[in-house]
């Protein structure tokens, strides 16, 4: 992703660089997915996360697909801040998985 953004073990970097390795958006359709406990280092990593969506991700992707997974020890707030930043944008779709019994309509 053009050394632009330097966020260590972010799935949301290693979707670019697989973009850029071995998929490119003129040649196929593109569906990124993403589970998560939703916690992210900081609330600013979490936004620069919005930004490379926007900026990297999305323009090469047909969707991005977000569910955050609830968590025995509480849950993050990315799932809010997606929301909030990303909300009205078609590619980005979201939800929540509270049990196992959730995951399948959740990919659905």
């Amino acid at each position: 992703m053009n050394g632009k953004y330097h966020f260590s073990n972010s799935v949301l970097e290693q979707f670019g660089e697989l973009l850029g390795k071995h998929y490119a958006p003129d040649e196929w359709n593109i569906y990124l997915f993403h589970f998560s406990d939703g916690d992210n280092s900081s609330e600013a990593d979490s936004r620069d996360c919005c930004q490379i969506l926007t900026e990297a991700l999305l323009p090469q992707a047909n969707q991005f697909g977000y569910c955050q997974v609830a968590s025995a020890y509480g849950s993050g707030h990315f799932i809010n801040v997606l929301r909030e930043h990303l909300g009205k944008e078609e590619k980005v779709v979201t939800s929540r998985v509270n049990t196992k019994d959730d995951i399948y309509d959740s990919i659905k």
